[in-house]
């Protein structure tokens, strides 16, 4: 992604009116309800689908992170989009701040004081950096607690992305790879000749090393040694597969 290409659509998210979620009332004890009132394909309905069938990741992220509802917790999002989900889980997780990632933030539509968005990629090392160290300075704090990768799905970006923030999670945190087999049913999201994700997370249960260009050893034995769990779900479409890791 070009310089010209981001800065555009900062400047478009920047002149954007947006849709203020804080003085919305909403009933926020069903995640699903609202993953589908903002309008998240993680719900088990959503409209813009032809079956209007969503992911249906909903019910598993709240049987995953029912216990940490009302715990104050820095959440970041990989990938967000319109900003559907992020404005959901601002309203479930009520105590807690969204900071969002994403390549195009000319698509975000809502605001609050609760949610960051930077626009920026993920794969330019030295603009992360310099995120990451804006917002660790800024909120006094040095990890996250929660972090949920649903950004563009290939290969590489997956698992650099694991690779890459799974250092910046707290402990007993929560890594969250949505639609991690992608790279498995469509040619154009293996971009790679690497390990692909569900090899990679039966890898990390066996504690065994792996071949892979992109997760060096060293960087293995650091995942290996710091999970505590992992549990993977099949959401409702033949694509939906969504994987949570526990830091120990």
């Amino acid at each position: 992604m070009n310089f010209l290409s981001l800065f555009k659509r900062k400047l478009i998210f920047k002149l954007k009116k947006k849709i203020n979620i804080d003085n919305q009332t909403v009933d926020n004890n069903s995640l699903d309800n609202l993953l589908q009132f903002f309008g998240s394909d993680k719900a088990n309905k959503f409209l813009k689908n032809k079956n209007s069938q969503g992911h249906g990741y909903s019910n598993h992220y709240t049987n995953e992170l029912k216990n940490l509802k009302e715990k104050k917790m820095n959440i970041l999002e990989i990938g967000s989009y319109s900003g559907a989900s992020a404005a959901a889980f601002t309203k479930f997780f009520f105590n807690s701040k969204i900071f969002c990632f994403d390549i195009n933030i000319s698509n975000f539509k809502y605001s609050s004081k609760n949610i960051e968005v930077y626009g920026l990629d993920i794969n330019n090392q030295k603009d992360l950096q310099k995120v990451l160290k804006k917002i660790f300075s800024t909120h006094n704090f040095k990890n996250f607690d929660l972090i949920i990768d649903d950004g563009s799905h290939n290969l590489s970006d997956i698992l650099f992305s694991f690779n890459f923030f799974f250092k910046y999670l707290n402990k007993k945190g929560f890594f969250i790879l949505e639609d991690y087999k992608l790279p498995n049913y469509y040619d154009y999201n293996k971009n790679v000749d690497d390990i692909l994700i569900d090899e990679l997370i039966k890898k990390l249960q066996l504690k065994k090393k792996f071949n892979s260009s992109i997760i060096n050893e060293k960087d293995q034995i650091y995942l290996i040694n710091n999970i505590k769990r992992i549990k993977t779900y099949k959401g409702n479409l033949v694509d939906s597969d969504i994987c949570f890791i526990q830091k120990d």
